[in-house]
């Protein structure tokens, strides 16, 4: 099986952007936790994790190619199950969503992007961020315009959990990784 280190030297690889690598931090830390409440259990943590982690791999270095190049170096190495689970999440492919692997990556991914912007422009982060503040912020097209809202709605649809659960499912496994992810806001000045 893939290993972690072997997953974060590829990514820091094809991956220079240190907002893109954030992202994949943060989606690995939401995977890990949709492992616990959508998957087998600590058994499915590190591969889940690893899918989080990868999902936009090659998303800096080939934008056009994305994510075939990712699909196809974990193919090399064995890994159909996160293959197949990154191919899925791209919805462009068509490629039907099969195991809970794959519903929760497509459901976690723009979701963890949207609450991480949303937590960006408060002054104390996901510290005090409420999912009522990001549904609203997700009927506003504007904010964080690049978030495919329909994919959000689909994700919790495909889970089969209420948007605003998975909401506060995503920003309850993103606060203990505020600080590494840039998500626990500015000090007041003068602190």
């Amino acid at each position: 099986m893939l290993t972690r280190d072997e997953a974060w030297r590829q990514l820091c690889e094809w991956t220079r952007e240190p907002a893109l690598r954030r992202h994949a931090r943060a989606v690995e830390e939401v995977m890990r936790a949709a492992a616990l409440r959508y998957g087998a259990g600590e058994s499915d943590v590190e591969s889940w994790g690893l899918a989080g982690l990868l999902h936009d791999a090659d998303y800096d270095a080939w934008p056009q190619e994305h994510p075939r190049r990712i699909v196809a170096w974990l193919r090399e190495r064995g890994e159909e199950a996160l293959a197949h689970a990154i191919s899925a999440h791209y919805t462009k492919w068509g490629v039907p969503c099969q195991s809970p692997l794959d519903r929760a990556l497509l459901a976690c991914d723009e979701l963890t992007g949207f609450v991480s912007a949303c937590a960006l422009v408060r002054p104390d982060g996901i510290a005090s961020l409420e999912p009522k503040s990001v549904l609203k912020r997700l009927k506003d097209k504007g904010f964080a315009a690049k978030v495919e809202r329909a994919e959000v709605q689909a994700g919790a649809e495909l889970l089969g959990v209420e948007l605003a659960l998975h909401v506060a499912f995503v920003i309850a496994a993103l606060r203990p990784h505020a600080l590494e992810l840039g998500l626990a806001g500015k000090p007041p000045p003068g602190a």
